[in-house]
């Protein structure tokens, strides 16, 4: 792994352990030579986590919709900071440009971008690995959600398992670098629809 693509909000969110978890992803990227790849913003988790991995001499690319970088405010401290036409295309570069996908605490712009990517590698799209940061017990309840849609039988078996939680984000690299991706999905069949 090379760069690792962090989803979170534009905003800081109540409590202060969400920052400080931005902070320390991004400090820990750094020092373990991952780039931070993210949505190019200079306020909320997206600019503490970029602070951070700059202060602490770590590669940062920023990806954000032309039409955005005045509400989400784009980082004016980024050496690379890539603008795009739209959506689509911040997400597709971002995409590109990572070797794995982290969401910290966020709203539905965040879950969008994680239920994208982790769909992706469920259909064999790519075989990077997708991870929540459950900050301070954020996303428990929808760690729990997911284990009733797999009880439920909404999701094939494994595809659970291609979603990595940790509350740590040193713990959550490891896992990340020792993730292997299962092999290529079976065409789906009208049962399993």
């Amino acid at each position: 792994m090379k760069r690792i693509c962090v989803f979170c909000g534009a905003n800081a969110g109540r409590d202060p352990a969400y920052r400080e978890a931005a902070q320390a992803l991004g400090t820990t990227l750094a020092r373990e030579g991952l780039g931070l790849v993210y949505g190019g913003a200079s306020i909320g988790l997206m600019g503490a986590v970029a602070d951070a991995a700059r202060a602490a001499g770590g590669e940062v690319i920023g990806v954000i919709p032309r039409a955005l970088m005045k509400r989400e405010i784009a980082h004016a401290g980024l050496a690379d900071l890539r603008v795009v036409g739209s959506m689509h295309e911040r997400k597709a570069l971002m995409a590109e440009l990572a070797d794995g996908f982290v969401a910290l605490p966020g709203g539905v712009g965040t879950l969008e971008e994680l239920f994208e990517v982790w769909t992706w590698v469920h259909l064999g799209l790519h075989r990077k690995p997708c991870a929540l940061l459950d900050v301070a017990g954020f996303y428990s309840g929808l760690a729990r959600f997911i284990d009733h849609v797999e009880a439920e039988g909404f999701l094939r078996e494994g595809v659970r398992e291609m979603l990595l939680v940790e509350r740590d984000p040193g713990a959550l690299l490891a896992a990340m670098r020792a993730w292997r991706a299962p092999p290529m999905p079976a065409q789906l069949t009208r049962a399993e629809t």
